[in-house]
Parts: C-alpha cells; sequence; structure tokens
C-alpha cells in the first residue's frame, strides 16, 4: 500500500511539471496576435486624430470606416489647425456638409504609396476626382503633402495629409469668369475658340496671366484682344496650357514641360516659383504665392502668374 501511494505521488508530480512544460511552451510559441484596427477605430484611438474623429462621428460615416478596402488621406489635428478648421466650426456643420468633405478624402480601394501615380486624377467616394502625384519631393493629393504614409488598418490604409481638401465646385473656365482679376484672360481663351477645352472633363494646368500681366503686355482691353489675330491670340493661350494637372508641389527646378502649343515647351523655375518660354528671352512668369497658387477646379488647376508667357 506504502509503495502504491508513493508511485501514485511521483506521477502526479510528473504530470504536474509536463502540464507546466507544455503551457509554458504554447505560451511562449504561440503568441497571440491582436486584431487590426479598422480605420475607424484607429482614427478614434488616437488623439491626433481627435478632430476628424469629430468630423467622422459628426458625419455618421464610422460604419462607413469600418468596413469594406479603403485608402483615406487623413488631416491631423495641425491639419485642420492649418486649414484654419476648429471643433466649433465642424459642430456648427451639417452633418451632409461634413460628409461631403470627408468623402472627398475617401478611395474606394486600397492604394498604398508605392501605387500613387506620377501625376494623375482619382475619384473619391464624394464622387468628384482628387488629383494625385508621386515625384522627388514626396506623394501629394491636391498639392498636399503626406507627411506619414501607409498606415495600416484592417480594412484599409491611411496616409495623413497636411491640410484640409475642399471637394472643387467649378470647372477652370467658371472660375475664371467668377474672377474680375481674370477677365482678360477669359477674353483671350474665347477669341482662341478654347473655353470648351477649359470647360471639359480632365485634368489640366493653367498658368493663368492677372489682367495687369495682360495690359503690361499690350493688350490693355477685351478690344485689343478681339482685334487680334485668332492664330496669334490662340498661340499665346495654349502656351499657357498643360494637359495634365501639376502642382507647386510638382515643379521641379529645371524642368521642362511640353505645352498645348505645338513646339513651345516651357522651363520651370522654383526661387521663386515660375515659368517661361524655354527659347524666349523675355522674363519669367512668377507665380503669385500664396494667393494663386494650386486654385482647384473639377478639371484641373490654376496657378496665376505676373506676366504673360511670350
Amino acid at each position: 500500500m506504502k509503495l502504491f501511494r508513493k508511485q501514485t505521488t511521483l506521477i502526479l508530480i510528473a504530470l504536474g511539471i509536463l502540464g507546466t512544460t507544455v503551457f509554458s511552451s504554447c505560451k511562449k510559441d504561440d503568441p497571440v496576435t491582436p486584431t487590426a484596427k479598422t480605420i475607424a477605430q484607429t482614427v478614434a484611438s488616437d488623439p491626433n486624430f481627435s478632430l476628424l474623429n469629430q468630423a467622422v462621428t459628426k458625419a455618421g460615416l464610422v460604419t462607413a470606416l469600418s468596413g469594406g478596402s479603403l485608402t483615406v488621406f487623413a488631416p491631423d489635428n495641425a491639419a485642420f489647425a492649418a486649414s484654419g478648421i476648429t471643433s466649433a466650426i465642424i459642430t456648427s456643420l451639417t452633418e451632409a456638409q461634413v460628409a461631403d468633405i470627408l468623402l472627398y478624402h475617401v478611395i474606394g480601394s486600397k492604394i498604398m504609396s508605392t501605387g500613387v501615380p506620377a501625376s494623375d486624377t482619382v475619384k473619391t467616394l464624394q464622387g468628384k476626382n482628387l488629383y494625385a502625384s508621386k515625384n522627388a519631393n514626396g506623394v501629394f493629393v491636391n498639392g498636399i503633402k503626406v507627411k506619414a504614409a501607409d498606415v495600416a488598418a484592417s480594412n484599409g490604409v491611411i496616409h495623413v495629409i497636411s491640410a484640409v481638401m475642399t471637394p472643387p465646385t467649378q470647372t477652370i473656365a467658371e472660375i475664371a469668369t467668377g474672377n474680375a482679376d481674370l477677365s482678360l484672360l477669359l477674353a483671350a481663351v474665347s477669341r482662341a475658340g478654347l473655353v470648351g477645352a477649359v470647360s471639359s472633363a480632365g485634368k489640366y494646368t493653367v498658368f493663368a496671366p492677372t489682367n495687369s500681366a495682360f495690359i503690361a503686355a499690350g493688350f490693355p482691353d477685351a478690344a485689343t484682344i478681339e482685334a487680334a489675330p485668332v492664330p496669334a491670340v490662340a498661340a499665346i493661350v495654349k502656351a499657357h496650357l498643360f494637359a495634365t494637372s501639376v502642382f507647386a508641389s510638382d515643379l521641379i527646378q529645371g524642368q521642362v514641360v511640353g505645352t498645348l502649343q505645338t513646339g513651345t515647351s516651357l522651363v520651370v523655375g522654383t526661387t521663386p516659383p515660375s515659368v517661361k518660354i524655354t527659347t524666349s528671352a523675355n522674363p519669367a512668369s512668377n507665380i503669385l504665392v500664396p494667393a494663386g497658387v494650386n486654385i482647384v477646379a473639377t478639371n484641373g488647376v490654376i496657378h496665376l502668374i505676373d506676366r504673360v508667357i511670350l
């Protein structure tokens, strides 16, 4: 009987050691992988996104940002501050207004920073296009820099951006029509027969001379432009147009870019931002910083310049 008890005790001790060993081995070899957060959860859990989280909640988009496969260009609190948007302003807007702004920051597929094109339009869940680009300066949307890319989420990816984007509502032609300081440019575009081009869908870039620039170039009023030969006016206007979107962030010192005018290309300067015809002896046309930079339209971007490109 004593021998049986002794053997039983030894077996129990052995089983206890074995159980401890197996349990310890499982803990060591089979770590539990935490579940990745959704985009909505990532935003809600990061204090740097408190204003974005307020906007997402106000717009009723928590569920929308919790499923699917999405890319979100996410403004952090510093981006909201840089754009002049406070918590009080978010509160004052309607749910529909906030949703309209936020959905312009969302793409309906997962796009890592390596997949951003050199220059292209990308349709947002809001319905309008944003303009994405990638160059030696980094990744940009509507000329706004991505300052932290590829933040992983279970339902897509977040790219943190440095300003809030506003969906454009007007074409290039409509913006020019509404700006009294571009009336002579509009007269030149009309004389050249190019109103349709800057009104149609696309991703154009217009370097837009102000009225004072046209006056300095010998076109003091619309009548003078109307009196000029159509081919001459068309050649001037086309030298101010690119068939692709070029934001200030895409300008690289010494870069040469072809215009809509066959045989005419512009060379870019960056200090200050400027363009001039590559073979011209005339001074460069400077971009009016900051108010005249990156004016986003539904079909491209406008930069105001201080001289007609001749």
